[in-house]
């Protein structure tokens, strides 16, 4: 991927590239629809790239190009214009270093990716985090990973538009081989949660792209809010901050309080938080039966209270679990189409992904994509044996 989008920079540029970055997608294991309500995720970054290689400019212009689509698309970089397409999440970035006064003459880019968009693997955070790594290193800037994936996070919600929590990004910019990342949503807080090598992730695309930017996804936000409004009248007897300074012990009082949309989404997040942490100690004692079974009850939640699985996903779901070498499955990502998840015995994964392919063509007409994902590295930048190669 890297020697084409090199060759594809100097065809559409008249040079070569500068410097580099390259940025994971990733999945999440569990822990959905908690982050923008400062509660607990625990994602891995995937061994799924977007690489963005640059070379500098001097006239205060963006140009960039991706492969795959056609044309080269240009922006200012002193004043960025939302414009609905892909674009959008290069210039976000700009925008928010804009507006930190980061100086920039210009840039151009080059961007390919193995991360497949609209899947819930973050295809978004994994182009965002790889410009700000290359245009930090453009303006001569050793800024954190952490530092980076918060300028990522702000594009997204501040520029782009979608309410989303620093799951994303934090994933992207400061995942480790081989471990998931317990992250904290309320304190930023992040903890490195090892895997062990006795399970493989399978990952099984829908081929229902879905759209955050609005809609569905806002809607359940606002429940969430309504839900934390509610609650907040219940009489709780403590001060509650958000959805996280709830606990399953407080589920009787809130149904009897709130409405019944309102209280499954909140009951959703208050599970899934508990959940959260009972996957990790599963992990930690090597538990992988009992990891599978808390996927099992975080999709039966996301399909039931939170309402944001699709009838593909239910049947991935379904298929997987009915397999004996599956410990559980749950889409992954917002939902509404993208991706399911499989927590599978290594030595059945190929007769797990047979069914998952055989399964949704018998119910669908097409055999869906199913890849292997191994827990990998966060963002860097590229070496410079990397970028003259």
């Amino acid at each position: 991927m890297l020697e084409a989008l090199l060759a594809a920079f100097r065809d559409r540029f008249g040079r070569a590239p500068e410097f580099g970055a390259r940025a994971p997608g990733r999945v999440n294991l569990i822990g959905e629809h908690t982050d923008y309500t400062g509660g607990l995720v625990l994602p891995c970054a995937i061994d799924r790239d977007t690489i963005v290689v640059a070379a500098p400019r001097r006239d205060g212009v963006v140009r960039v190009f991706s492969q795959g689509w056609p044309g080269v698309e240009q922006f200012e970089v002193s004043a960025p214009e939302r414009r609905g397409d892909w674009v959008d999440y290069v210039q976000g970035v700009f925008a928010v270093l804009a507006a930190r006064r980061i100086a920039l003459s210009g840039l151009d880019l080059g961007v390919a990716s193995q991360v497949p968009p609209a899947s819930g693997l973050s295809s978004s955070a994994a182009l965002e985090v790889a410009v700000a790594f290359v245009a930090a290193r453009a303006a001569g800037r050793a800024d954190e990973p952490e530092t980076l994936a918060r300028i990522a996070h702000e594009a997204e919600t501040g520029f782009v538009g979608v309410a989303c929590g620093i799951m994303d990004p934090f994933a992207s910019a400061l995942g480790r081989a081989g471990h998931a990342l317990r992250i904290d949503c309320r304190s930023e807080s992040v903890r490195s949660v090892p895997l062990g090598g006795d399970v493989t992730l399978l990952i099984a695309s829908s081929g229902v792209e879905r759209k955050l930017a609005g809609g569905a996804y806002d809607a359940r936000v606002a429940e969430c809010a309504e839900a934390l409004s509610a609650a907040r009248a219940a009489g709780l007897g403590r001060p509650v901050g958000s959805l996280r300074d709830l606990g399953p012990g407080d589920l009787p009082l809130l149904e009897r309080s709130l409405a019944d949309v309102p209280f499954r989404r909140a009951r959703h997040v208050v599970t899934e938080n508990a959940r959260v942490d009972s996957f990790c100690r599963a992990l930690g004692q090597g538990a992988q039966r009992e990891a599978g079974e808390i996927l099992r009850a975080g999709m039966a939640s996301l399909r039931d209270d939170f309402e944001v699985s699709t009838p593909e996903l239910d049947l991935l779901c379904e298929v997987g679990d009915a397999q004996p070498g599956c410990l559980g499955s749950r889409l992954t990502g917002a939902g509404w189409g993208g991706c399911t998840l499989h927590w599978v015995v290594p030595t059945s994964a190929v007769a797990v992904a047979d069914s998952l392919a055989a399964g949704f063509e018998e119910r669908f007409g097409r055999r869906p994509p199913i890849l292997p994902a191994t827990p990998s590295a966060g963002a860097r930048l590229l070496s410079n044996a990397e970028i003259s190669a």
